[in-house]
């Protein structure tokens, strides 16, 4: 799926200038490939978190410059709450490009009851595609998963044209079984046993 966004472009650098940027509402991103120079540009933020929250990879620049650009990189602060900055790689949509995708798990695996349990292995994929047959995430389904069954890369439905860059024996999903660790129990101190004679003579008063 291919995306619409408007951008502007900026001649601002530097920590302090970008942070005011950001403050402005608006997030530093820069677009670069196919031998061409780099363009520093910035889009609102309610876009870049509707291309986050949406997955959406393959994008067409409008505004200040127009495009097609694959989203390469999204940077985070520290905190991991905040988007900083974007990297957009130029690309053409009949191009074949490499990139990871999240894996979805669809339905629910009969053998993880009672004693069994679905270990979600890997949530990431890389795989060779077509730019413009580039899906938001890769589904897989678990609906048959019977205990002691697994699901590998190489097993999984993928896009036309498109291939796993990740190897094929990495395992995605599977179903073990639970395995419940009890905790020991303390041992109880037994009472001490005092000899009938012992008492009788600690507790006969002194004349």
């Amino acid at each position: 799926m291919i995306e619409t966004i408007e951008v502007q472009k900026r001649d601002i650098t530097g920590s302090w200038k970008l942070r005011k940027l950001r403050a402005q509402g608006l997030v530093p991103a820069i677009l670069y490939g196919h031998g061409e120079a780099n363009v520093c540009l910035s889009l609102k933020k309610e876009t870049v978190l509707s291309l986050v929250r949406h997955g959406v990879k393959l994008v067409s620049l409008t505004g200040a410059i127009t495009d097609t650009a694959l989203l390469r990189e999204v940077q985070w602060d520290s905190l991991g709450s905040e988007i900083v900055h974007l990297d957009f790689a130029r690309v053409s949509q009949s191009e074949t490009v490499e990139i990871s995708l999240p894996i979805h798990l669809h339905g629910e695996a009969p053998g993880a009851v009672g004693s069994g349990q679905l270990r979600f292995v890997t949530h990431e994929v890389t795989i060779s595609c077509p730019a413009n047959a580039l899906p938001e995430f890769l589904s897989v389904d678990i609906s048959k998963l019977m205990m002691g069954d697994s699901i590998h890369v190489n097993e999984m439905q993928l896009p036309a044209g498109a291939t796993a860059v990740t190897p094929g024996a990495v395992v995605i999903v599977q179903v073990v079984e639970q395995v419940i660790i009890e905790e020991p129990v303390a041992a109880v101190p037994e009472p001490e046993v005092i000899a009938k004679g012992k008492v009788d003579a600690e507790a006969k008063p002194k004349a």
